[in-house]
């Protein structure tokens, strides 16, 4: 809604993996806030591709795309959509010419971030569009996809004390979201599902997401360098055991017997681009500001959505019953992937930071007001910090994070926050 009213509007980008609901999204704003829609699909569309293989200025494009999506385009009241921008390379580059002479047109193109850079050569219209990106659902919007709006507000009021008195109930919902997920599509069958969960249905959905990522490696296979599909494969499949590992930083034997940064360093950018996996570097020393002391060479990788990886990991869903019984299947990687993918939905960067002896570690780093923030996660209620104490003390910490099933709380210069609570930024960011 800013996008539309902004006076100066430029064409605008949304982006994201794969199915995480960029194409509904943008359906349902044309219908709540234009009185047209004109949607245009560029998956496979041969008419398309060949509309935008010669002159793409909008006086021409325009009579073209009202005949193609059977509505009469007008600039006060139409809503254009470009869906999977990616597969015609001179429908994004056309964005700029709407920019420059026919600002009036309020037009989206959407498309997976694999698409957007997979066709090198196709000239990106750098400042002449709006960027945003869309990631899978956080935990507050599982709530209210659930019914349970009246939680997810009290989490974004941020009052911790209020909160203790719903803990329980606030928990066992987490316990849900870690399983489930944020993929907008499991979401809904799992709400669907409500209250008997048919746990068999949603694992079945989520497998076949993964499937389906991993079909997408090879579809793009001739835009690839040779034997990058099968590298893209073996660093996508390696995650799971990587992140089940007490140090998860990302191993490259633990991909292939041998293996070495060149051989995998490609792969791992392209999934990155793709939207499915989040670099975390490493920083040393985890003083700020933060930026001054990454080491590139070293990092983890999470995915995108930590109800995918719950499958890739084989979890028997039904743990969710049983809290303990999930947290330690897991080993803590859930927690961490979920705190992951969180941080970085809501625009947070995050680092991580290892003693060179190994002796020490900080699951993540992030920096806010000049600071450096240490980040600890718990999965369970287990509340000992050897690390994160010694780190305190090394590096002069005066604010802490320790995220954890338990209840919020302070321990001297650390501030326990539940894990459900994450969202509640102004709860536990130093003022």
């Amino acid at each position: 809604m800013a996008w539309y009213r902004d006076p100066k509007r430029k064409p605008l980008i949304l982006d994201g993996a794969r199915q995480v609901g960029k194409t509904w999204l943008v359906k349902e704003f044309g219908r709540m806030t234009f009185a047209k829609t004109a949607y245009i699909n560029l998956m496979d569309n041969e008419r398309m591709a060949s509309l935008f293989a010669s002159d793409i200025s909008p006086q021409r494009l325009i009579p073209a795309l009202s005949i193609e999506s059977g509505v009469a385009i007008d600039a006060s009241d139409t809503l254009i959509v470009l869906d999977e921008v990616q597969e015609v390379p001179r429908a994004l580059t056309s964005l700029k010419f709407f920019c420059e002479n026919a600002p009036e047109y309020a037009v989206i193109a959407t498309g997976s971030s694999m698409g957007v850079t997979l066709h090198q050569g196709t000239s990106y219209p750098v400042g002449k569009v709006q960027l945003q990106h869309l990631y899978p659902m956080t935990f507050c919007e599982f709530l209210d996809a659930s019914g349970m709006d009246n939680l997810s507000r009290l989490i974004m009021a941020g009052d911790l004390e209020l909160m203790r008195v719903f803990h329980d109930q606030l928990v066992e919902q987490l316990r849900f979201y870690l399983l489930v997920g944020g993929m907008p599509e499991v979401v809904q069958q799992y709400v669907a599902s409500l209250p008997g969960i048919d746990f068999d249905v949603l694992r079945t959905k989520q497998v076949q997401m993964l499937a389906d990522y991993r079909a997408d490696f090879s579809k793009h296979e001739e835009n690839m360098p040779r034997g990058l599909v099968a590298r893209l494969n073996q660093v996508w499949n390696s995650l799971p055991s990587q992140l089940a590992r007490e140090n998860k930083k990302f191993l490259y034997n633990a991909v292939r017997s041998g293996g070495r940064g060149r051989d995998f360093e490609l792969a791992i950018e392209w999934l990155k681009d793709c939207s499915l996996v989040h670099k975390v570097t490493k920083v040393n020393p985890p003083l700020y500001p933060l930026a001054l002391h990454e080491d590139f060479d070293q990092f983890k990788l999470f995915v995108s959505d930590v109800g995918l990886l719950s499958a890739a990991l084989g979890i028997d869903v039904r743990a969710a019953l049983d809290s303990d019984r999930l947290f330690g299947e897991a080993q803590g990687c859930l927690a961490e992937q979920y705190v992951c993918q969180q941080l970085v939905a809501m625009g947070v960067q995050c680092h991580y930071w290892q003693a060179d002896n190994s002796s020490a570690e900080l699951d993540f780093v992030i920096q806010h007001a000049g600071r450096a923030l240490p980040v600890e996660v718990k999965s369970g209620i287990n509340l000992r910090s050897r690390s994160l104490k010694s780190a305190i003390n090394r590096f002069g910490y005066e604010h802490a994070l320790r995220f954890s099933a338990a209840r919020p709380g302070t321990d001297g210069a650390i501030h326990d926050i539940p894990l459900y609570a994450l969202e509640a930024r102004d709860a536990w960011l130093p003022q």
